[in-house]
């Protein structure tokens, strides 16, 4: 479900007015105004989903929480803009949002022709195919012939379109805009197959009248190095969206949660604690991002350490019941690893 760019003639308007978008500091605006504007979807279970109320959640949600914590000591600080595949790249560019957490690939274009800066990969992901049961298929290599719903002017069409002709395999693509509309084929049986990032599969399954009516097949055929990007210009703020999830993986590492970093931060004496949480007299870690020495406590406080955010919005504990798995810590066997806060 990630936006290939578009095309050259738009990527190229957009850039025009993109690349000084960021030349005024990101986050003296975002202080100014008083909250983080922050682009999400418009709807994905366990991501990012506002409920009756207007309330949002989600594992991407929770980055902007981080964020607004990280600036202003408080997670309520961030307003939502839902955005779509094809809108989410023009709301980043045009200064309309001023970061994107919307379950967005980390690509070469995006990171050159559409002038973006991605650094922090908060989920590693790749592109799967759900069925349902009464298809009897095992894999995806058993797919010849069968109409593939997939929405368009992301990256998931053309990876569907390279798998099937290296493998020489036929399909029929059934093809829309908008997610809403994709989901409904899929639900009508106007396609046999639904393909997208696995995560989103997860998290789409739960929307289908039997959810337990399909399965998700086991092979994934891309990287989507999924994560939040802001526009390029402005290094300050690119270093606070980065650092932010860089605390969260590094809180877990230390074993600090939402529950304890009160009674660490005032009771460790392990210099790396003391440094990180902001109580070493002498560290001038956050104020050299521009933000206050207790950044990373802040960010903790306010919505916990990584393994909890994953848990509580997408893990096994959830409806989603996805597995840690490449996203668990660097100690633990995944790819999961902060570089060093000193």
């Amino acid at each position: 479900m990630n936006n290939k760019f578009l095309s050259a003639a738009i990527g190229a308007a957009v850039l025009g007015f993109g690349a000084s978008a960021a030349s005024a500091a990101v986050l003296d605006d975002v202080k100014a105004k008083g909250f983080v504007q922050c682009g999400v979807n418009t709807g994905l279970a366990g991501f990012a989903s506002p409920d009756a109320a207007g309330n949002w959640t989600g594992f991407d949600v929770d980055y902007c929480k981080a964020v607004a914590a990280a600036v202003f000591g408080d997670a309520t600080k961030v307003k939502y803009t839902p955005t779509t595949a094809q809108s989410r790249f023009t709301a980043l560019q045009s200064g309309e949002v001023d970061m994107l957490a919307r379950n967005t690939t980390w690509t070469i274009s995006r990171d050159t022709a559409l002038g973006f800066n991605f650094r922090a990969v908060n989920y590693y992901d790749g592109q799967g195919f759900m069925v349902t049961k009464g298809l009897n298929v095992k894999s995806a290599l058993e797919l010849s012939g069968a109409a593939v719903c997939v929405q368009s002017g992301t990256t998931t069409e053309l990876n569907l379109a390279d798998y099937f002709k290296a493998n020489n395999l036929e399909y029929k693509p059934v093809v829309f805009e908008k997610l809403e509309e994709v989901n409904a084929a899929y639900q009508a049986g106007r396609c046999d197959v639904y393909t997208t990032d696995q995560s989103g599969l997860y998290s789409l399954r739960l929307t289908l009248t039997n959810p337990d009516e399909h399965v998700i097949l086991p092979e994934i055929i891309s990287k989507e190095p999924l994560g939040p990007a802001v526009r390029q210009g402005d290094d300050q703020w690119f270093d606070i969206v980065s650092w932010t999830h860089y605390a969260l993986v590094q809180a877990e590492e230390f074993g600090i949660t939402q529950a304890n970093v009160d009674e660490i931060k005032s009771t460790t004496t392990n210099p790396d604690i003391m440094r990180f949480l902001g109580s070493e007299a002498d560290t001038k870690i956050g104020t050299d991002l521009g933000l206050t020495n207790d950044w990373a406590y802040n960010i903790i406080k306010g919505v916990g350490n990584y393994g909890e955010v994953f848990e509580r919005n997408i893990g096994e504990t959830t409806p989603l019941k996805i597995e840690r798995g490449v996203n668990a810590l660097w100690t633990k066997g995944g790819l999961q690893y902060a570089p060093p806060v000193r």
